[in-house]
């Protein structure tokens, strides 16, 4: 599935990575996922050698984030851009709307069967069903039901998880760093691989910005490029640091 992928140059982009199916397989749970070791430094050198423009833009809470990544505190957007840390290290959060109660909606389905997980994030709550795959139907009925009830959500369908999330989404967060210091005045390249990284791809290669979204998996995607797998993302960012020291 690997296509011919315009380079990303480290001196003169921006760039934006989604985590879990990007530079991370999906795990059956959340909190089993496993961060090659080779990832933090590729990072690492890649913070250093854009001055600092690169972020990652996930689902995740930024605590979580920064547990995978650890010892790296990298800009970033949790929560599909409803947490926020900006190069210099500031936290801004959007207003978002209580899920509690939409949590009690969701709880008798998950009680009842032991292969759902309910994921409770900062205004979003994400409903997995990895391992009762066969229940996909009754989760998405039960969510959108359970949203009729609760204005201020967005419904999202992802691999294998239904999610309900505010308002807010990855193209907010990407839009915004580009305002910010170093992003600004760079291309864009975002590179993610579900349906909630499709706000991402639309605003990196929207008339503004001018950069391009890289797809990763199969399935249809508005991204410009594509690549097969984690493994492959993790072979482009070495080949970006390996083309930056190389003599000219």
């Amino acid at each position: 599935m690997t296509e011919h992928i315009r380079p990303y140059d480290v001196a003169a982009d921006a760039l934006f990575l989604d985590f879990d199916g990007t530079l991370v397989d999906l795990a059956p749970q959340p909190e089993e996922i496993v961060v090659p070791p080779e990832l933090i430094t590729l990072l690492q050198r890649i913070q250093q050698e854009s001055d600092g423009a690169l972020a990652i833009v996930s689902g995740r809470p930024l605590d979580q984030l920064d547990f995978f990544l650890a010892p790296l505190r990298l800009p970033a957007a949790g929560v599909h851009g409803a947490e926020r840390r900006t190069a210099d290290g500031r936290i801004l959060q959007q207003p978002v709307p209580d899920v509690h109660h939409l949590r009690e909606r969701l709880l008798p389905l998950v009680e009842s069967h032991p292969g759902l997980q309910l994921e409770l994030k900062r205004g979003a709550l994400a409903l997995h069903y990895r391992h009762a795959a066969h229940l996909e139907q009754r989760c998405v009925e039960t969510m959108m039901d359970a949203l009729r009830h609760e204005p201020g959500f967005t419904l999202l369908h992802g691999k294998m998880v239904v999610e309900a999330k505010p308002h807010i989404n990855k193209g907010d967060a990407v839009a915004a760093f580009l305002h910010e210091a170093p992003f600004r005045g760079r291309r864009p390249v975002f590179i993610g691989d579900d349906v909630t990284d499709e706000a991402g791809f639309a605003i990196a290669q929207g008339e503004v910005f001018g950069g391009f979204g890289i797809k990763i998996g199969a399935g249809p995607s508005q991204a410009l490029q594509r690549l097969a797998d984690p493994a492959a993302v993790l072979d482009l960012l070495r080949q970006s640091v390996e083309v930056r020291s190389t003599p000219g």
